[in-house]
């Protein structure tokens, strides 16, 4: 144990969250994969739920049946704030976050406690930067959103590319993504609730950037680009708004090592034109519905947050993320790759986000920060021994 930060908490890890589909994946996860002598528990509303989760946590482990269940409800901050003090690091799978989220984040940050989350929500991100991030600092808690698909594979993939890349000057990376298989409930709530909020999403992010500090003598942005055919990686590239390209910038303002001029560009990658126009179709589609409170909320009613494909669908899943990196008049190409990622892959990466804060050296930081910033090559190294790969495409 590496971190000695909190070490007279009485758990390492809560997880707030465990009765829900992907929860209940991380959960699974820790009981296989957590050090032996990790002290943690399971927290939410109901001890009648957590318990069936706790007995089947025994089926792997019986000595998990003794797994302490405490008590969280977003509602209550008492709860959340007897949790947080008791914890080095609470994990929390609770959303939507822009409904449900605030209320744990300011409990970490005001008892300095490590937080992460699965959040793919800007708004979110942003409002939390704005009303917790100087407490967080001043406490010294690390607050990590978006510790699941979004964003682990986009964010530490452009780490691990500008480190392949090794330029001295500026820096542009390109991410494309392809996968297999499906989003979870939670995720597509999320997204349709970002959808439906673009005012008030823009002025979350205007108000951060009112109060967020840029980088000295260093500049680095997520820059737009147009549905065009990339003859490098042979795939009709659509831009893909999601929070990924927000959070690998932050990265690249927080690490000198990005250059002294970064810019991040985000698609989704297909091999044919009329896979990329559907592509472009179907999310123009999601747009509009989100934009009609009836049509939007028929959506959301039919697909239902906290349930997921079983395990055959899921082993049948699969994701990679490569990346184009330029500077110093060379490039590299490099790629992530990886399972199912709506649910297997992000409970891993969850899972291994709070064991990486609770235990290994990392670099000295504090307040809202990203994986690769929090992080680093330590989540990557725990990441490859989980199968995760990251590698450098000749």
């Amino acid at each position: 144990m590496a971190d000695a930060r909190n070490a007279d908490r009485e758990f390492d890890l809560v997880l707030f969250g465990a009765t829900g589909f992907t929860g209940q994946l991380t959960a699974e996860y820790l009981a296989r994969h957590a050090p032996a002598g990790l002290r943690w528990a399971l927290a939410g509303r109901s001890p009648d739920k957590l318990a069936r989760v706790r007995d089947r946590l025994a089926d792997l482990d019986p000595e998990l049946k003794r797994l302490e269940l405490l008590h969280a409800d977003v509602t209550d901050p008492t709860s959340l704030a007897d949790v947080a003090g008791r914890a080095r690091v609470v994990i929390t799978t609770v959303g939507p976050y822009l409904t449900y989220g605030e209320p744990l984040v300011a409990a970490c940050a005001e008892a300095g406690t490590d937080y992460v989350d699965l959040t793919g929500e800007p708004e979110f991100v942003d409002r939390m930067y704005v009303a917790h991030h100087a407490t967080a600092e001043r406490t010294g808690a690390r607050i990590v959103h978006a510790c699941g698909f979004d964003s682990i594979p986009h964010d530490l993939g452009a780490l691990f590319t500008v480190q392949q890349l090794k330029a001295s000057g500026p820096v542009s990376v390109r991410g494309v993504v392809r996968a297999s298989g499906m989003f979870s409930g939670g995720t597509f709530h999320s997204a349709m609730t970002a959808m439906s909020r673009a005012r008030q999403m823009k002025e979350a992010s205007g108000a951060r950037r009112r109060v967020e500090p840029r980088p000295e003598g260093r500049s680095s942005r997520a820059v737009g680009g147009k549905p065009h055919r990339d003859g490098e990686l042979g795939l009709w590239l659509l831009p893909l708004p999601t929070i990924d390209p927000f959070v690998v910038a932050r990265s690249g303002a927080a690490l000198a090592s990005y250059g002294p001029r970064f810019r991040y560009s985000h698609y989704a990658g297909a091999k044919t034109l009329r896979y990329a126009a559907g592509g472009a179709a179907g999310v123009g589609t999601l747009a509009v519905v989100a934009q009609v409170r009836p049509l939007r909320n028929l959506l959301l009613g039919r697909i239902k947050q906290g349930e997921g494909p079983d395990l055959a669908k899921r082993e049948k899943s699969w994701f990679t993320v490569d990346f184009v990196g330029e500077g110093d008049g060379r490039s590299v190409h490099t790629r992530v790759s990886g399972g199912d990622p709506g649910y297997t892959e992000t409970a891993k990466m969850l899972a291994e986000s709070a064991m990486c804060l609770a235990f290994d050296d990392n670099p000295t930081t504090a307040g809202q920060v990203t994986t690769a910033a929090a992080m680093g090559d330590n989540l990557i190294a725990r990441l490859q021994a989980t199968g995760i790969r990251f590698e450098v495409v000749p």
